[in-house]
């Protein structure tokens, strides 16, 4: 469903430049689960918005669904791919009712039976239509983010990119984000790319995953393999080790891999 190959990003020029993605590939089949993981800094959600068509500064090779996607991106490229983005508050117009943030997308691509839509994309996510115009204000983080994944739903989408979906949400809340996401996918046959520096999360979302430092793949394991700890790459090893909880010792260990 997913190929990139090759994959450049720099930011800036001459000497100022950023090389934030070096030479990044993998491939997503139809309806799995790949995760990016890594330390901050790494270039997951860079790689991420170069798929999403955010970012025009990148070289390469990207398709979807065995098409090439150049720098713009054309309308039927948005309603078959779709993004979640990491802060549920600034992903959503402050001045604008939930009703109206999901109706803009349907609005846009000239798709009719809005009010019905938007109520059954509300009860797709566990929120009901009381919630059709409220603020986002007048929400939890929880709910933020559930309009934020109904937003992403509405148009039917084949791909959903997720940038650490849970990262701002409190620990008993991730869950519940979580398992309605997995629940999507499911019941709709979704693509998901999932970046997040919580391998906790990964183990739990994907089948596949990439392991990226200084904007390159290290590393691409199963689930499997980070579960029963069979990565091969030292900088890999030690982010399992990181994950695992502090330690005085591990702490000490850290290495800076370049």
């Amino acid at each position: 469903m997913i190929e990139v190959s090759n994959l450049d990003v720099r930011f800036g020029h001459a000497r100022s430049a950023v090389h934030a993605v070096r030479g990044v590939s993998f491939t997503v089949p139809r309806g799995a689960t790949f995760g990016l993981v890594g330390e901050s800094g790494s270039g997951k959600s860079t790689v991420l918005r170069a798929i999403a068509g955010l970012n025009p500064d990148w070289t390469g090779d990207v398709r979807v669904g065995g098409e090439a996607q150049g720098r713009s991106r054309s309308r039927a490229f948005y309603k078959r791919v779709q993004m979640v983005f990491q802060d549920p508050y600034g992903s959503l117009h402050p001045r604008h009712t939930v009703d109206r943030a999901l109706g803009e997308p349907l609005r846009i691509h000239g798709i009719g039976d809005i009010e019905r839509r938007v109520i059954a994309a509300l009860e797709a996510v566990g929120l009901g239509r009381a919630f059709r115009f409220r603020y986002p204000h007048q929400l939890s983080g929880g709910q933020r983010q559930r309009v934020a994944i109904a937003r992403a739903m509405i148009l039917e989408p084949e791909v959903l990119l997720l940038d650490e979906p849970t990262s701002a949400l409190d620990v008993s809340v991730q869950a519940e984000v979580l398992n309605l996401l997995a629940g999507l996918r499911s019941e709709h046959a979704l693509t998901f790319v999932l970046v997040s520096h919580d391998l906790a999360v990964v183990s739990h979302m994907c089948d596949r995953l990439a392991v990226m430092n200084h904007g390159r793949v290290v590393e691409e394991l199963t689930v499997d393999a980070l579960r029963t700890g069979q990565a091969t790459q030292p900088y890999t090893r030690q982010l399992i080790a990181a994950s695992e909880g502090y330690d005085r010792e591990t702490a000490r260990g850290l290495v800076d891999y370049v």
